[in-house]
């Protein structure tokens, strides 16, 4: 593992050693637990992403467009 400072506002630091009480567990696996927790969203969030920029990008097509795609794949088969 490699050694990183933080520093934490009165109030981060009050709460996680009460979680870390609480828990049983040392304030560096409360740490680390969630920069995990948070790699993990963040890995998952350029796909989401795409989704939500892409989303609204067909309004503006007409019903008749797809039907004519759809009618001539259904030709091809």
């Amino acid at each position: 593992m490699v050694r990183t400072q933080i520093y934490l506002t009165e109030q981060e630091h009050t709460q996680l050693r009460s979680l870390a009480r609480r828990t049983g567990r040392k304030r560096s696996e409360l740490i680390r637990a969630a920069i995990d927790e948070l790699l993990a969203h963040a890995a998952s969030r350029p796909r989401l992403d795409r989704m939500q920029r892409s989303r609204g990008i067909w309004k503006d097509r007409k019903l008749s467009e797809f039907q004519a795609v759809r009618d001539e794949l259904s030709r091809r088969v």
